[in-house]
């Protein structure tokens, strides 16, 4: 079965809607819709029919016992239904579902009720977001989806909102700003909630922010307790704050200088939440410095608490209770904001509460999660700056000229990580971690002069042309090659006990989904090219692929209604590679992603699929100066390729609007589709700058228009 939401577009949405018949799909449940509460979540483990959470329990394992779908016939695994969305931009949320109803976000910060057995839409919800917050978001405007507690759902928006929704309407309760608007934080990540508070973090660090996680009251919205990841200007004072006492008296004093204050100091809490219930205790993953660059943050100095951290709080009061630094003086936008997973491992004969990561850094990490205690760590990716970890002292030993100071510096992996936001997940029945790798690499240089634009990235990295280092052709276009035929990725099978890979599934494309695992000796994981597939959870042999026709990056979830075992995941290419980086697979226009679902022997079918070309290069024959394009070659790298030198947003240099000057300035200065995301760049851009962008991409497609065969 398909069907259509029928979102309004970005630039014409329209309020919130309840569906038409309020009870339908709702009828599952005795306690209405939505019945979480704290025991119920504590009981996820062993309701097999849901998945109530994030990571379905809270250990975030995302592994289920369900096995009506196993390795002896997902052969037979068919569409049972599909639900289209309104958006080409990232689907990278993991659906809830609870007692039949799937409730899940979309692009945008949108959220939808969906009859989970069906795919009927039960109602949508559309936040009414700024087009213009788009600018802000470092990497696409998406949600990695909701909460959900007693009747209602929680969303984080992209414009820093938190809101409450009634769950059987679809009609707001309340709606409260956790972030000053005025600066450039964002939300993408997805709430959790906790003995009735519901926790949310935020991002932005690439562009200057101040980092940290709040809780509020589910019930009214009201603000119960708030923690601050890195310290504030000095001579403001206190916070009045959770954090208060422990970023004075452990945090403060690895700081350096000035700029850390004035450029924000990053380590916002994008995505990684979790609650510990055996120990009573939250979990929570800090992100990336602001700048990237230690040097020009805190002079090269010091540890710089809590960036890339693992932190340990009180779920009631947001009391600090330890944390593990996984990159001291953190340089590389190496976050420790990858997912946190809780296991109990038995280790030299003994059984440890763990915590588990595999953070960007490319190395898997296992940590006494009672205390912070460094317990193993090793490579599961390739990664060259670092010998290993000191086992003593659970702090890297960095190889020799890695930060960049003196002279540029190739390193793997780059900033997107040798694992990013797509969630990991384990079986208990294997004893294997199943993550979705890559190998991305970038040549790291320090940017001099260090230029500061206030709300825009800050990273105090320069990502011009690469420039020569040891090891790499002598041409600048050698060197691009290079570098481009050194990325890819790999399904990883990981034993967190040996610390070695079972198996490795290798990958052309390292921007791939997330993984799912079940005691029917499955792993599910989505690809780039947008193939969902199924795999033995034992030996990695691949047993059932269905194409769905547009990349899919979001985790994918399993469920049962009315005896029937589904397997779903959110379809739709988006996100930082999205965006800012060329996939030379996707030859045509982005389609708008989907919600698929699958079951034994399903019927369904995917709406006919038509490739829609990409925009034939159309430039004018106007005269630019030389002056004109290295101005517009300066300022495109600056502010334009971030988020055009993808597939998911227009490439410029197939714009219609290179032919007209006074449409390019009325789009890029004059801000005329803010709405659709495009702000305007009046307030760092003369016209003249804007000029010399479109002289630089008007050559750009002059010779793209050469190469694809025009004249």
């Amino acid at each position: 079965m398909r069907r259509a939401i029928g979102f309004a577009s970005a630039a014409m949405a329209l309020l919130a809607l309840a569906g038409c018949n309020k009870d339908a799909g709702f009828g599952q449940s005795s306690a209405g819709p939505a019945a979480i509460d704290q025991g119920r979540l504590d009981r996820a483990e062993s309701d097999d029919d849901n998945w109530l959470t994030y990571g379905r329990t809270n250990d975030e394992q995302r592994y289920s016992q369900l096995t009506q779908i196993n390795d002896g016939n997902v052969k037979d695994l068919s569409l049972a239904w599909s639900l289209d969305l309104d958006t080409a931009r990232g689907q990278e949320a993991t659906p809830i579902v609870v007692d039949g109803v799937m409730y899940t976000s979309t692009a945008w910060s949108k959220v939808v009720a969906v009859d989970a057995a069906t795919g009927k839409q039960l109602w949508q919800f559309d936040p009414q977001n700024d087009g213009s917050k788009a600018a802000h978001a470092c990497c696409d405007v998406v949600n990695r989806g909701v909460a959900v507690w007693k009747g209602r759902v929680f969303v984080g928006t992209i414009d820093g909102r938190l809101i409450a929704i009634d769950a059987r309407t679809g009609k707001q309760v309340w709606s409260v700003v956790t972030v000053d608007q005025k600066k450039p934080y964002t939300i993408t990540g997805a709430p959790r909630v906790v003995r009735d508070k519901v926790l949310i973090g935020n991002s932005g660090a690439e562009l200057g922010v101040r980092g940290y996680i709040s809780a509020y009251d589910t019930n009214t919205g009201k603000l119960v307790w708030r923690f601050y990841t890195v310290p504030g200007n000095p001579k403001d004072g206190p916070d009045h704050a959770a954090s208060d006492e422990i970023l004075e008296k452990l945090a403060r004093p690895t700081w350096y200088g000035d700029n850390y204050w004035k450029l924000g100091g990053g380590g916002t809490v994008w995505d990684s939440i979790v609650y510990d219930r055996e120990l009573n205790q939250l979990l929570i993953g800090v992100g990336n410095g602001s700048p990237w660059n230690h040097h020009w943050r805190s002079q090269g100095k010091g540890d710089n608490l809590f960036l890339s951290s693992i932190l340990a709080l009180d779920p009631d009061t947001g009391k600090y209770k330890w944390h593990y630094q996984i990159n001291p003086g953190e340089s590389w936008d190496y976050t420790a904001t990858q997912q946190i997973m809780l296991a109990d491992l038995k280790i030299d004969g003994k059984v440890r509460k763990v915590a588990m990561q595999a953070p960007k850094n490319g190395f898997f990490y296992v940590i006494d999660r009672t205390n912070g205690k460094f317990i193993s760590a090793q490579p599961y990716a390739v990664q060259n700056w670092a010998v290993g970890i000191d086992y003593k002292t659970g702090r890297p030993i960095e190889k020799p000229g890695i930060r960049y100071d003196n002279g540029p510096a190739l390193i793997i992996p780059s900033g997107i990580g040798a694992h990013a936001w797509m969630p990991m997940s384990y079986s208990p029945k294997t004893g294997l971690v199943y993550i979705p790798a890559m190998e991305h690499p970038l040549v790291y240089g320090d940017a001099k002069p260090f230029e500061i634009h206030p709300g825009r990235w800050n990273t105090a990295v320069s990502f011009l042309d690469p420039p020569a280092v040891p090891g790499m052709p002598a041409t600048v276009e050698g060197r691009r090659k290079a570098l481009e035929g050194m990325v890819k990725g790999k399904l990883v099978a990981y034993d967190p006990l040996t610390q070695k890979p079972r198996w490795e599934i290798q990958r052309d494309w390292p921007w791939n989904g997330g993984t799912l695992a079940t005691a029917g000796n499955l792993v599910f994981e989505g690809t780039a090219h947008g193939e969902f597939e199924a795999y033995s959870a034992d030996k990695g042999k691949k047993l059932w692929s269905f194409q769905t026709n547009r990349g899919v990056l979001a985790g994918p979830i399993t469920y049962r209604v009315k005896g029937e075992q589904y397997i779903a995941v959110m379809a739709g290419y988006g996100g930082s590679m999205g965006m800012a980086s060329g996939t030379p697979f996707m030859k045509d226009k982005m389609p708008t992603g989907m919600i698929v679902a699958f079951k034994i022997g399903g019927k369904a079918q995917l709406p006919a699929y038509t490739p829609v070309p990409k925009d034939k290069p159309t430039p004018s024959n106007e005269a630019f100066t030389p002056a004109q394009v290295a101005t517009g070659s300066k300022f495109y790298y600056m502010y334009c390729t971030i988020c055009h030198n993808g597939p998911v947003n227009p490439d410029l240099k197939r714009s219609a609007l290179l032919k007209d000057k006074d449409a390019f300035q009325q789009v890029v200065i004059g801000g005329a589709l803010a709405q659709n995301g495009m702000a305007s760049f009046k307030d760092y851009l003369k016209p003249e700058d804007a000029e010399g962008i479109r002289a630089f991409l008007n050559g750009q497609a002059k010779e793209l228009l050469k190469a694809e065969g025009g004249k």
